[in-house]
């Protein structure tokens, strides 16, 4: 499990790391550090994290606008479109309204029910 503490609201979350995930973690971190950290080998700043996550998308050749809001975003979409509902959506992503979690799975969660209920036809 991922703990995660969301910086404006203080929403605390704990979130399975998904097999693919934890690949790319256990690549990246020995079983006594904290993951990512910085030069210094500590922990990362909030900001600290951003700035790192904006290299790494500029390394991978990403639009400059990429940033972890996006990221958050496309996360909700993901969801949607595998078929979760948006109490499930918000237990990941840690939204406080289920407008909120709608607002950013709607074309997602569109598109999954229209292939759904097309098949529904003879």
């Amino acid at each position: 499990m991922i703990f995660v503490r969301q910086q404006k609201t203080k929403t605390e979350l704990l979130i399975p790391i998904h097999p693919a995930l934890q690949k790319e973690i256990d690549a990246w971190a020995d079983s006594t550090s904290t993951f990512p950290v910085g030069a210094k080998g500590q922990p990362l700043s909030a900001n600290g994290f951003y700035n790192v996550f904006k290299d790494w998308c500029r390394e991978a050749g990403l639009p400059d606008q990429c940033s972890l809001h996006e990221l958050r975003k496309a996360v909700a979409r993901r969801l949607a479109k595998a078929g979760c509902f948006l109490h499930e959506i918000a237990a990941i992503t840690g939204h406080k309204t289920l407008s909120e979690v709608s607002r950013y799975t709607r074309a997602a969660s569109q598109q999954k029910m229209a292939e759904k209920e097309v098949k529904k036809l003879r």
